[in-house]
């Protein structure tokens, strides 16, 4: 049997830690492991403890939801981040994917949903549902498409293997499925992905979509 995903969550509000405690609890493969009140509260806890999937809050108290993210991220990059929030402004969620979130949810998310972006941001690296995400980066490329580059050569030189790399990595394969789609090692792909977040200078795979969508490089 496999180990359970690990989760911590970071809201400042105990009726609403306790709410989404309890919807998890049906799914045997849902651990959670600690709960913090803040920002703080949270780093201080992952010096002992490391989750594989945070879901945080925005609104906290002493620190919050995006500094914590940038703290998390710089410190614990392989850690998933979930946003989870009542704040649906497009200018939060593209700051908080562009500074390593790896899935946005609005807190009146159905525990079905939360419980789908904890395992595909667990497995895949990240998660995009179609009201709130994929809108936004839809709008952002279009937004952005008449000031940029749009093609590979003219923006980044990628490699061939890297362009297909790349384009399964914004069709949400993982490491393995790309593997064997590819005939390549597991290790060879994430060494591909790792020069690809190099070129682009970003953090994750959701950074790698978001430059992707932006800049006209997938469909």
């Amino acid at each position: 049997m496999e180990h359970p995903i690990r989760v911590a969550i970071a809201d400042d509000h105990k009726i609403f830690r306790n709410g989404v405690i309890n919807s998890l609890t049906p799914y045997q493969n849902i651990q959670i492991v600690f709960e913090a009140e803040d920002g703080e509260h949270l780093l201080s806890i992952m010096e002992e403890q490391l989750p594989d999937v945070i879901l945080m809050d925005l609104k906290m108290p002493k620190m919050d939801g995006i500094q914590a993210t940038i703290k998390v991220r710089a410190k614990y990059p392989d850690v998933k981040i979930i946003i989870l929030t009542m704040y649906e402004d497009d200018n939060f969620i593209l700051h908080l994917v562009e500074n390593g979130a790896n899935a946005y949810l609005l807190k009146n998310s159905e525990p079905e949903e939360i419980y789908e972006a904890i395992c595909t941001t667990f497995q895949k690296g990240f998660y995009f549902n179609e009201n709130v995400n994929l809108a936004l980066l839809k709008k952002v490329l279009h937004k952005t498409k008449p000031q940029v580059k749009t093609t590979f050569k003219d923006e980044i030189e990628f490699s061939e293997r890297e362009k297909e790399v790349l384009k399964l990595i914004c069709n949400e394969h993982t490491t393995q499925e790309i593997s064997e789609k590819l005939y390549l090692s597991p290790r060879t792909v994430e060494g591909i992905r790792q020069k690809i977040l190099e070129k682009m200078n970003v953090k994750n795979s959701v950074g790698i979509v978001v430059y992707a969508f932006r800049h006209g490089l997938v469909e």
